[in-house]
């Protein structure tokens, strides 16, 4: 399976680098470095009485996506990062230095985009697109391998339904009746 994925990257390396992408794929990655893109659209959609539901869906899935992948996965399987297997990559982007599975950057990305869909926002489109650069800039990083992405998609699925399934019942339970 490492062949495999190492050789993702190494086409990823081989083929896609360019002076453009080296500039722009740092930044991507950066918007969610610790979740800010998607915590600042929690805030923003809390804000307003008519998002407040597809904001605290957010914010519950990415509470969960901050449990599930930091504190359980990541040090449960303490998976190493490819560039510490393949040190001849040149890197974009101090190295990272947790563990490798899940990617934190995707699984947080996709728990926006689910909690978006599940919660009924039309946001959950762009936001898409946002998270698909997000998890692509971690591969042409070469700081996560491909089923760290995989796993980070899937997990952001996860908590992401979870977190609108929550939004919708805390919702349910503070109207008067």
């Amino acid at each position: 399976m490492q062949t495999l994925e190492f050789a993702v990257l190494d086409w990823i390396q081989a083929n896609l680098r360019c002076g453009f992408l080296d500039a722009a794929m740092p930044a991507v990655s950066g918007l969610c470095d610790h979740g800010e893109i998607w915590v600042l659209l929690a805030l923003i959609l809390l804000a307003a009485h008519q998002t407040r539901r597809q904001g605290a869906a957010v914010a519950c899935g990415l509470a969960l996506d901050l449990i599930a992948c930091n504190l359980l996965l990541k040090p449960l399987f303490d998976r190493l990062r490819p560039f510490a297997l393949n040190p001849a990559v040149t890197l974009l982007v101090r190295p990272p230095l947790d563990a490798s599975f899940p990617s934190g950057h995707t699984a947080a990305s996709f728990a926006a985009v689910f909690a978006l869909k599940f919660a009924g926002s039309p946001l959950w489109k762009p936001a898409l697109a946002l998270a698909a650069a997000i998890a692509f800039s971690r591969l042409y990083l070469y700081v996560h391998w491909p089923s760290d992405v995989l796993g980070g998609v899937l997990l952001g699925g996860v908590v992401g339904w979870i977190g609108a399934k929550l939004a919708k019942a805390i919702g349910r339970q503070r109207r008067p009746l």
